[in-house]
């Protein structure tokens, strides 16, 4: 069976002090159809997001620990590969389809971020929610954290943002 990622880690030519924006984009000439990019950095590199979105490719990213990230890059229109590894409790692929939907793209601050919290406040313990931001949510990541809920979201190639959060506290059995 053949890789569904090709893989590049970029943290040693950053920490360096290198640019490894040649490398990637010779990783993403090397893809094969319909093959992903699974790039490990020493941060999440957004504008990397937009040149890669306008080559079609959708992002996904989450922090790996110690300040590392790995964004996987998939082509529009090809289904995103599976991790290797199992789901678990707090892996997303565990968690259930979204209860509620909010599109607060159109908003200003601090309502996405009102708007946002109110609706986990409805939820149950283990529910979801997703959202569509107009931008990266800094601020509301540190609320979630502060309340115990557990969150993944990416950059669409649009712009907006698409985060899912899951209620923290016991789910029910």
């Amino acid at each position: 069976m053949s890789a569904s990622y090709l893989d590049l880690d970029v943290r040693p030519i950053l920490r360096d002090g290198g640019e490894p924006f040649s490398a990637i984009m010779e990783a993403v000439g090397a893809l094969a159809p319909g093959q992903s990019l699974r790039l490990l950095a020493t941060f999440k590199p957004l504008p990397l997001f937009q040149v890669l979105g306008a080559r079609g490719f959708q992002a996904a990213a989450r922090e790996i620990g110690g300040g590392d990230w790995e964004v996987i890059f998939t082509p529009a229109g090809a289904a995103a590969p599976e991790p290797e590894a199992a789901a678990t409790a707090d892996d997303p692929r565990g968690w259930p389809r979204p209860e509620v939907e909010l599109d607060n793209r159109d908003l200003d601050p601090p309502e996405p971020m009102t708007r946002t919290l109110e609706g986990i406040e409805g939820l149950s313990p283990g529910q979801t929610l997703a959202a569509l931001l107009p931008r990266e949510p800094l601020f509301l990541f540190n609320e979630l954290r502060a309340r115990g809920h557990s969150w993944h979201g990416f950059t669409e190639p649009e712009g907006h943002y698409r985060i899912v959060i899951r209620r923290g506290g016991q789910a029910p059995s």
